[in-house]
């Protein structure tokens, strides 16, 4: 469904920021203090707030203006480069503001986990200038918009005078407003068509709880009567309830997923829904897909984009179960998604015919050498090509089930070839796999990978352990019988 939409242009004003990642190993702690020493290991950016949810639209064929203010600095150069990743945003609305300095929020982690976060922000009252300029930049962007997101992070740039001023300025034009809201109350935002806090927000603008169904459903009521339009409570692992002033209630449930990091899911929540609005999708269609979205969002690490092909997918595994295997061009796709924000992209390939321990020790070794993990699976008739006939034991629908359910795979891709070689070329991994029983140079596609400043890995492998063995021994053990 979803690569048949065609999305609409979307107006997103707000604050704009840069998330940059530092990341390394800890090991020791510092002999100077009690705090840990991090080996830099390598670090990168990627775009925050409202910026963020600009990307995210733009990742789901949106095209996008984008309005905010930005300093004359090092860090507004960077967030635009960053964002050209996304052709069809629009950074032509940002005003440059000598006075402010581009907020930049700098997460330092040891392996996964996030040590200290440091913040660069000077939040200084802007003049009417400024104000003026961001109100005449929401002007030029309206003719043919189809939906104005506000994404407030409560860094100055929507003010009272500028929300009320999109306000007016939206609704003479039809257009309707999405809010993601950081205010203490929502009146401020009236006039906007639908606002997406979180249970934390609701609560403290409401003062009241939010922990079952109904509380919520009280709490959206009370909110949606302070601005006048529909509520949207994002209440993490228990879904999203959307309250409507026309009395509708719906609560939708949370797409199983692993969470791995919830920074910037607001952001894929009212990006997703925007777009599918644009696209002539009703609301409540739109609040079940951003939640596959949601769920696709927290699996990934820092702040992230989800592709239209990502949420395509997703949508499609709800129905087929066929775990993480997707097409090579897909997979193509997705890495290139995944290699936008830093991560650093592994590749293996095998029949993983049944799936023992010293696949196990594989997966997992190949998982460490970076940060998302692609599996190469000979197909059926790869497989007895090079097998024999008798083989596979597992066809490999399902053999791609069972690789896709482990948690170190991200994806698996299927070849039909003697060998991944192509599967190598389209992907590019920064990291290539195989098991130590082979020499670097008998590893498939090393020249290739070596060439653009790749690595190849060889992982120690449990002794004993293969399909081949144990497909024999249960042949040994029917003949016994």
């Amino acid at each position: 469904m979803i690569d048949t939409l065609t999305p609409g242009r979307i107006v997103v004003v707000g604050d704009l920021l840069l998330d940059r990642y530092i990341t390394g190993s800890v090991n020791r702690i510092s002999p100077e203090a009690p705090v840990p020493v991090l080996l830099h290991a390598r670090e990168h950016a990627t775009p925050g707030g409202g910026a963020n949810v600009a990307a995210n639209a733009a990742a789901l064929g949106a095209q996008v203006s984008l309005i905010g203010v930005v300093g004359a600095d090092g860090a507004a150069r960077t967030l635009r480069e960053k964002l050209a990743a996304w052709p069809g945003i629009d950074t032509s609305g940002w005003v440059i503001d000598p006075a402010w300095t581009t907020i930049t929020k700098t997460r330092i982690l040891g392996g996964q986990q996030q040590i200290i976060r440091i913040d660069e922000e000077i939040l200084t009252p802007f003049s009417d200038e400024t104000n003026a300029r961001l109100l005449a930049a929401v002007d030029a962007s309206l003719p043919g918009a189809r939906v104005l997101v506000c994404s407030d992070y409560a860094k100055g740039v929507l003010s009272d005078d500028v929300i009320r001023g999109i306000m007016a300025r939206a609704a003479a034009a039809s257009v309707p407003v999405i809010v993601d809201p950081k205010r203490e109350t929502f009146g401020i935002y009236a006039g906007a068509a639908l606002i997406t806090p979180n249970r934390a927000e609701i609560s403290r603008a409401t003062g009241l709880p939010t922990g079952t169904d109904a509380q919520v459903e009280a709490a959206a009521r009370a909110a949606g009567g302070q601005f006048g339009g529909d509520v949207l409570v994002t209440r993490s692992e228990q879904g999203m309830s959307l309250w409507q002033q026309a009395g509708n209630v719906r609560h939708v449930s949370a797409q199983r997923s692993e969470v791995f990091d919830v920074c910037g899911a607001g952001d894929t929540v009212v990006a997703t829904i925007a777009t599918m609005l644009s696209a002539g999708l009703p609301l409540e269609t739109a609040v079940v897909i951003a939640t596959t979205a949601a769920a696709i969002s927290v699996s990934k690490h820092g702040t992230a984009t989800v592709s239209r092909h990502e949420l395509q997918h997703a949508l499609n595994g709800e129905t087929t179960g066929h775990g993480n295997l997707v097409s090579l061009v897909e997979a193509t796709r997705i890495v290139a998604d995944w290699r936008r924000h830093g991560a650093r992209i592994v590749f293996t390939n095998g029949c993983f015919d049944l799936l023992h321990p010293g696949h196990i020790a594989l997966l997992r070794g190949a998982a460490r050498q970076g940060d998302r993990l692609v599996v190469a699976l000979n197909t059926d008739r790869s497989v007895a090509a090079l097998k024999g006939p008798s083989r596979p034991v597992q066809d490999e629908q399902a053999r791609a089930t069972v690789l896709g359910a482990l948690r170190d795979v991200d994806l698996v891709v299927l070849f039909d070839e003697e060998t991944p070689i192509e599967a190598i070329k389209a992907l590019r991994p920064d990291v290539l796999v195989k098991g130590s029983d082979y020499t670097e140079e008998q590893v498939v596609g090393a020249p290739f990978v070596r060439g653009y400043g790749g690595r190849v890995a060889l992982i120690d492998l449990i002794d004993g352990r293969s399909t081949t063995s144990l497909v024999r021994r249960a042949g040994a053990g029917q003949a016994n019988g």
